[in-house]
């Protein structure tokens, strides 16, 4: 008798025996699937249920307004104890706390076996936020790495970026889908403001952004939130914290942004190279017997649209626009707006609603100005006690040979 492949499969419910990739836990297991099967069959039977006994026990009867208070309106274990004592619970708070913990554990284990057996069927997304990284030059960089990740093959894709707004999110999950060749049938996302709109949002019923939304109609996936139990799995956000701590060597040991970018890039080809623990394959290698359960590649040029349109970004009291490390300059009369920024055609252009403000050549230095822009600036503030002409002799004086680059 292999105990260890029945207390394995005794874990699940028979809800989560439908989900449950035979093949996958025969791997694991180091058996052959019909071993699995059979001591599947086993728990469904009524004899095995019988033999756990018919004792009653004193959640009996309680169950089911337990579970209804803590999925639908996230009710503490104690506050679900005070609730049903009223109702003729006679029963301790441990007992209550213990049930509590074990239907959560059983919802959260449903939502892992969902996503790591099913070909195709989804992906789950993350973002880092507020990285800290610093040049050869000691100038400290704060980024962000979105990370997508494939349920089955565990194939990630990773995206260094200055932001996090939703033009940004937009061009990681359009570029996300370049990269696999098709797009998962659903992705899973936290309550990222981008993707959900919270002032509609209660514990129990999540509702989408509505230009999220559409994007992901247009993409082909349906979107996932996580609500109760439906957390991205801990294993995978612990990867992300993992992947992102074996990037902090590269600390000084780039100039630019796009310098950052690359060594994200190359170190994305290298960890889908390594052999997963959880699948004991490389995700590379996984990843060309799930590729064909895929859905099409979504058409690109619509998801672009939606990039180029919601790419903003605040425009500082120094009159600049930061974007991927470096600052753009802009007139004094856009200070405190919000703005677009497109990187196409080796040009930054800088929108305001459907105003082209300013373009310059990409990337440009780490500072960037137009002289129109900078004589505004100074004569604004900095410089207001001269006239123009001591104002264009103090910027040829002295800002030109600094590092900024006027055009």
């Amino acid at each position: 008798m292999r105990k260890d492949v029945s207390k394995a499969v005794s874990k699940f419910t028979e809800e989560e025996m439908v989900y449950l990739n035979k093949s996958e836990m025969a791997r694991r297991m180091g058996c052959d699937r019909r071993t699995v099967g059979r001591y599947i069959g086993l728990a469904k039977s009524p004899e095995a249920k019988n033999a756990k006994g018919a004792r009653p026990k004193l959640m009996d009867g309680f169950k089911e307004a337990a579970v209804d208070k803590v999925d639908k309106y996230g009710a503490t274990a104690m506050a679900v104890y005070k609730f049903i004592k009223q109702k003729g619970y006679s029963g301790k708070y441990s007992t209550v706390a213990n049930y509590v913990r074990a239907h959560k554990n059983r919802q959260v284990q449903r939502a892992a076996i969902r996503f790591e057996t099913s070909p195709g069927l989804q992906a789950q997304v993350d973002w880092k936020e507020s990285v800290k990284m610093t040049n050869r030059q000691g100038l400290e960089f704060t980024v962000n790495i979105f990370l997508m990740v494939m349920g089955y093959s565990r194939l990630r894709f990773l995206k260094l970026t200055a932001d996090r707004t939703q033009g940004t999110l937009f061009g990681c999950l359009a570029g996300a889908m370049a990269f696999y060749g098709g797009a998962p049938h659903e992705i899973l996302f936290d309550n990222m403001s981008t993707v959900v709109d919270r002032a509609r949002t209660n514990f129990q019923q999540v509702v989408f952004n509505g230009t999220f939304k559409s994007f992901a109609d247009d993409a082909g996936f349906e979107p996932l939130a996580c609500r109760a139990y439906r957390a991205q799995t801990k294993g995978k956000v612990e990867s992300l914290a993992k992947l992102v701590g074996r990037l902090k060597v590269y600390n000084e040991e780039f100039d630019t942004f796009e310098e950052l970018e690359t060594i994200t890039e190359n170190f994305m080809e290298e960890v889908n190279k390594e052999v997963s623990q959880a699948t004991g394959e490389a995700p590379a290698e996984r990843f060309g017997r799930e590729k064909e359960y895929l859905r099409p590649l979504p058409n690109m040029h619509l998801l672009s649209s939606y990039v180029s349109r919601h790419k903003e970004y605040g425009v500082s009291h120094e009159s600049m626009v930061s974007y991927k490390g470096r600052k753009y300059s802009l007139p004094i009369h856009y200070i405190g707006k919000k703005v677009n920024v497109l990187e196409e055609g080796g040009e930054i252009k800088i929108f305001h609603g459907e105003d082209l403000v300013a373009a310059f050549h990409a990337p440009g230095g780490r500072l960037n100005y137009k002289r129109g822009h900078v004589r505004e600036i100074l004569a604004s503030d900095a410089l207001a006690h001269l006239d123009m002409a001591e104002i264009d002799d103090f910027i040829e004086g002295n800002l030109s040979k600094m590092d900024i680059l006027l055009d």
